[in-house]
């Protein structure tokens, strides 16, 4: 039997990147981990919130989670399990494989962190274009730079 470990923070974005593979497996038994990484929270929140509420929220929305994919994954029950990311991703993985003594295929369906998708399509990266200066930005720095010169030719 196969095992397929997915990491999903998205449903619609997760059924879109997984319909392949949920149609290239149907043949095959296939043993499901479908892994929920909620948002992050901020450190500050913790003022404000309990462990065991941000606990408590982190199940209901990974419970919302899997009923909107679930579904769509068209697997017999006992094949699915659901689990949810409470720690560093890469110690999640090496728990999950050392479960099992045979190797799981690991899928990444989380949505990108990109909030510009037409840079992506022209294959730019937010890192690497120029900021747009503000206004009154651009006058600030001539006049730094001019007066720096104006004191180094009096000099």
């Amino acid at each position: 039997m196969d095992r397929v470990i997915v990491y999903v923070d998205d449903a619609a974005y997760a059924q879109q990147v997984l319909a392949p593979l949920f149609a290239r497996e149907a043949a095959a038994p296939t043993q499901w981990v479908l892994v929920a990484c909620a948002p992050r929270m901020t450190h500050r929140i913790s003022k404000w919130v309990s462990h065991s509420a941000r606990e408590n929220w982190r199940t209901k929305w990974a419970d919302k989670l899997f009923a909107q994919i679930l579904p769509g994954l068209r697997a017999p029950a006992h094949s699915v399990t659901t689990v949810v990311a409470k720690g560093p991703l890469v110690e999640l993985t090496e728990q999950l494989q050392a479960a099992q003594p045979s190797a799981a295929q690991v899928v990444d369906a989380r949505r990108p962190k990109s909030d510009a998708p037409e840079d992506a399509e022209q294959g730019q990266t937010a890192g690497r274009r120029w900021p747009t200066p503000r206004p009154g930005t651009l006058m600030g720095s001539l006049l730094t730079g001019f007066g720096t010169l104006w004191v180094l030719a009096l000099e």
